[in-house]
């Protein structure tokens, strides 16, 4: 069922603003009685606040020093089955009555949307756990330009690295709340921190990039600067010199640093819109097996400090844990409300959504679990195959789960990587790749979507 058009509007008037970016929560509450005096039959309102600081160094100067602020209000109105959006940084009490107004004239123009609408209170969060999303710290750009600066120098000052494209680090807050008609009234704050560097090896046309990077919510919990400079000069030198491959069905070993990329994947396809649309190459495998025996893949917004965590959805419901992909079979799509009503099912809290637009399912912190080998038993057996640790491109097609995309990394000869390589693609298809996959032990949580090193079976490499 394709979806329906709605109206949006976006008023971006930066007026009023509350220092710190504090909201009075009577000011949603006041927001959707107007709404609804103005004709919604129901409405929900979101507040956004974000503040951020990003700083670079590249060969020991800096490069970049950037902070900024900024808040947003976003309000939905349901006049029947149709719905309209607006969005405002005018926090002005006069103002914001015009934007409700605004809002539900817009409504009552457009085509009616059946899957639109709120939460049923019975499917509402009424409670949630605290799940430590917020370092208080607030770092200050010369402590971040301190921790380029280590990491820069570590990669530097490893032997072989002969340039360098620089180190960056960040922090930023956010700070969400969400009340609509319903009765729903929630709200959590998180922080963010970041590190990275990439350097250059090797001399003119023989020259390699790699990099290394870092992200956590407290900033306790980052990769050390001095680490992440150290991976970034030893993976850039571990690559010089690559060869090229012969083409030929091998099996193919994705480093974790890349093998994400295959579960992000699988989430794509398992997405309720796209399943209600027909365009997954999953759409009809709902309860069969998709995966090898054993394979389990989670969602799990509930994970302390994770990087993806939400103690509820973006409608307000309850969020969980849940084993989408179940001893290899597939067990449940990602659905917010509207994807729920389009396939008669329950909707999972995945719901996730800005100021301006309308919810659409998403992931949270979604992994593959570790398998039970080490890297080095997961590649012990290959006489001849690939292992990747970058990837180029995006090469993949939803629909039909076909798959292309550049790579490099290292040839693996009688169970040991033997010389790197580069300029070369592996192809495939998703559904036979996730049936041929094997996981080693070594997951670890760098992103919202972590996967450990995997082994796939049978993939065609292609030389250039």
């Amino acid at each position: 069922m394709a979806r329906k058009p709605v109206a949006k509007a976006v008023s971006k008037v930066a007026r009023n603003a509350h220092p710190g970016g504090a909201i009075d929560v009577n000011l949603l509450s006041d927001l959707l009685k107007w709404a609804k005096g103005f004709g919604a039959d129901s409405a929900d309102a979101l507040y956004v606040n974000g503040e951020s600081i990003s700083v670079a160094q590249r060969l020991g100067k800096r490069e970049k020093l950037e902070s900024s602020e900024g808040r947003d209000l976003g309000l939905r109105v349901f006049v029947g089955r149709r719905q309209a959006f607006v969005s405002s940084t005018d926090f002005d009490p006069a103002s914001l009555r015009e934007l409700a107004s605004r809002a539900v004239d817009m409504a009552r123009a457009v085509p009616e949307d059946p899957t639109c609408g709120l939460a049923p209170e019975e499917l509402l969060a009424r409670s949630w756990p605290d799940l430590d999303l917020d370092d208080r710290t607030r770092p200050s750009a010369k402590k971040l330009l301190a921790m380029a600066g280590e990491a820069e120098d570590a990669a530097r000052a490893v032997k072989g690295v002969t340039n360098s494209e620089g180190a960056e680090a960040g922090w930023g807050r956010t700070s969400v709340m969400l009340a609509a008609s319903n009765g729903f009234t929630g709200g959590y704050r998180r922080s963010g921190f970041s590190l990275s560097c990439s350097v250059l090896g090797g001399e003119g046309t023989g020259m390699e990039r790699d990099y290394e990077w870092t992200s956590a919510v407290h900033l306790e919990d980052l990769m050390s600067p001095a680490k992440v400079g150290r991976n970034a000069g030893k993976f850039v030198v571990r690559r010089l010199n690559p060869r090229k491959a012969q083409s030929a069905r091998v099996p193919v070993v994705y480093d974790r640093r890349v093998s994400g990329g295959l579960v992000g994947h699988l989430a794509g396809a398992i997405n309720g819109r796209a399943v209600a649309r027909g365009t997954s190459f999953l759409k009809d495998k709902m309860g069969e097996r998709v995966f090898a025996e054993g394979i389990r893949i989670l969602d799990n917004p509930l994970r302390k400090r994770g990087l993806g965590s939400r103690p509820f959805d973006a409608e307000g419901l309850a969020t969980s844990r849940r084993a989408v992909i179940d001893d290899g079979v597939l067990t449940t799509w990602l659905l917010d409300l509207a994807a729920a009503r389009q396939l008669n099912l329950k909707p999972t809290g995945h719901a996730s959504r800005g100021v301006s637009g309308p919810p659409s399912p998403t992931t949270s912190n979604f992994y593959l679990e570790k398998g039970k080998l080490s890297v080095d038993e997961l590649i012990g057996d290959i006489k001849s195959g690939l292992y990747i640790t970058d990837m180029i491109g995006f090469g993949v097609n939803g629909v039909t789960g076909d798959y292309s995309r550049g790579a490099s990394g290292f040839w693996i000869e009688n169970g040991k990587l033997a010389w790197p390589v580069s300029g070369i693609t592996v192809a495939g298809n998703l559904k036979d790749m996730f049936l041929n996959m094997t996981a080693a032990n070594d997951l670890e949580f760098k992103s919202s979507t972590n996967a450990p090193t995997v082994r796939i079976e049978g993939l065609t490499v292609a030389g250039s």
